[in-house]
């Protein structure tokens, strides 16, 4: 089949210092499905470090038996995270019952989640370790003084994430012989995941979007004067669960211990932020653009959108918005007891469910659109 080689020969030229190889890790998990670990390179077009090479941190949870089939096609399910939190934290939380990727492992798929430059464990801009480049709020709040930056323009934008989308959704479709990856997103992941697909239709499978941040009215594309100010923003353990707090409506909506051992693997990820102050999760700020009224209603790729009720960042009215805007077959689920972290809440189960039945059939629970508020 016409698949793309780019990976394999960037992969051979710089193979002994991107390690592309696969790296089994034994994570003491479900011991039926496995934790692998991929570096993929990416020329990047982060503005910072342009026609520099990025590695891509891309992560696997399989069952060892599903990567001896013949034919994996619609199988194949790539996670992509937000603004915030690295793809490896948010989807793959090592408690039981709260793993989207492993839920989906344990019943045949094949599950990918990447982490885009400056995120996580893939490569961090060397302007993302100057303190100075958080904004001077966020810099009297851990460090009790403010100092001007060395670089102040948004570190990343839409044009490198789909870049860097692009590298993996290639290096995955080669290493597993597809044609095409179903995409799943998380907030910022939206415009990322529904961007691209817009822009890769011949690809890309089918979608779910979780608290999709989107906006019908943005710019097609954003200069440079546009993405001023600050580079870099923080998040401490307090900024988290103050952010989490404020959106619960239920009781017994999530589970403290989750809460911690989400914190503590976000600290994990990011080895320099965890010496700042108390300890902070670092990420490039992020700028929306390129996913717009017009790009949504040319898309094509079947879209589970799903929205939490008690969401505080993404108000489920947008997610409403992108399914009366959105052109192609499409399903908006709202969860009744949910934030913006539904899959990390009591009701995570609803959310893995109905992505499974997505993924596999175009539907949940029989319906192949429409709306409708889960309890």
């Amino acid at each position: 089949m016409p698949i793309s080689s780019k990976y394999t020969a960037l992969c051979l030229l710089l193979a002994a210092v991107t390690g592309c190889a696969q790296v089994p890790m034994d994570s003491g998990r479900n011991p039926d499905i496995a934790l692998n670990e991929y570096y993929v390179p990416v020329v990047s077009r982060v503005p910072s470090m342009t026609g520099a090479v990025s590695q891509l941190y891309v992560r696997e949870r399989v069952s060892p038996s599903v990567t001896m089939r013949d034919d994996l096609e619609g199988q194949v399910v790539l996670f992509v995270h937000g603004a915030g939190t690295p793809a490896e934290v948010a989807f793959d939380v090592p408690v039981p019952g709260y793993s989207w990727m492993e839920y989906l492992a344990a019943r045949g798929m094949d599950t990918f989640a990447m982490d885009m430059t400056g995120y996580g464990r893939s490569y961090r801009p060397p302007v993302m370790n100057d303190r100075c480049n958080l904004s001077a709020q966020q810099q009297e709040q851990l460090f009790g003084d403010a100092c001007p930056p060395s670089y102040a323009w948004a570190l990343t934008s839409m044009d490198s994430d789909w870049d860097d989308i692009d590298a993996v959704v290639d290096y995955i479709r080669e290493l597993r012989g597809v044609e095409r990856v179903h995409l799943v997103g998380w907030s910022q992941g939206g415009p990322r995941t529904g961007g691209y697909a817009a822009r890769h239709t011949d690809k890309v499978a089918n979608i779910v979007q979780l608290a999709p941040a989107y906006r019908g009215d943005v710019p097609a594309e954003l200069s440079m004067l546009d993405l001023s100010g600050a580079a870099i923003t923080k998040q401490s353990r307090d900024d988290f669960f103050a952010n989490w707090d404020r959106q619960v409506g239920c009781d017994n909506q999530y589970d403290m211990a989750v809460g911690e051992t989400i914190w503590a693997d976000m600290l994990a990820s990011d080895p320099v932020g965890a010496t700042w102050g108390t300890g902070v999760r670092r990420a490039p700020s992020a700028a929306t653009f390129g996913w717009g009224r017009d790009v949504v209603a040319a898309s094509t790729s079947p879209l589970l959108m799903v929205a939490g009720t008690h969401d505080g960042q993404v108000n489920p009215q947008l997610v409403k918005n992108l399914y009366n805007d959105y052109g192609g077959p499409k399903l908006y689920l709202e969860m009744a007891c949910s934030s913006h972290n539904a899959m990390w809440e009591s009701d995570a189960q609803q959310l893995f469910e109905a992505t499974y039945q997505w993924l596999n059939t175009t539907a949940y629970e029989g319906m192949i659109g429409g709306m409708q508020v889960l309890e």
